[in-house]
């Protein structure tokens, strides 16, 4: 039976999600890196250049036009191309560009930042804890 005295779980996820948004608006802005999730799809790209939009859509939970959205502004930015699929013209297959290789250490530099200073009272157990109950909390809510 559940605490009804204990902040719900989806309070804090949310606060805990627009936190962590505005400090990654600030971070990336000089980078022209804006928010709905464009660095999260250009890591992705960066890790597995050819990956289609569909793919993304698929692995990352989010809908389509979030998805070309965030593609298109990336597009625009000079962070990613467009290839046509050789196996389907329909479809396009996205690769980082070389200002993108070279942004990615710096992207991953922010992203440690952002997660040291959340887990900055955890011991390392802890925090490997938190990962796990949350990956727990995340699988539930695929069934919601």
């Amino acid at each position: 039976m559940l605490n009804s005295n204990r902040e719900p779980i989806g309070k804090l996820i949310s606060q805990l999600y627009r936190q962590n948004q505005k400090f990654l608006v600030k971070e990336l802005l000089p980078y022209g890196i804006g928010s709905g999730g464009q660095h999260i799809f250009l890591k992705l790209i960066v890790n597995r250049p050819g990956i289609t939009q569909d793919q993304m859509t698929n692995e990352m939970k989010f809908d389509k036009a979030t998805t070309a959205r965030s593609v298109k502004k990336l597009e625009e930015a000079g962070y990613i191309e467009r290839r046509t699929d050789p196996k389907d013209r329909r479809s396009s297959l996205l690769y980082p560009t070389p200002k993108a290789v070279k942004f990615a250490p710096v992207l991953q530099s922010i992203l440690a930042d952002l997660d040291s200073k959340l887990t900055f009272e955890l011991t390392e157990e802890e925090a490997d804890q938190l990962v796990a109950l949350l990956q727990k909390v995340s699988k539930n809510s695929a069934n919601l």
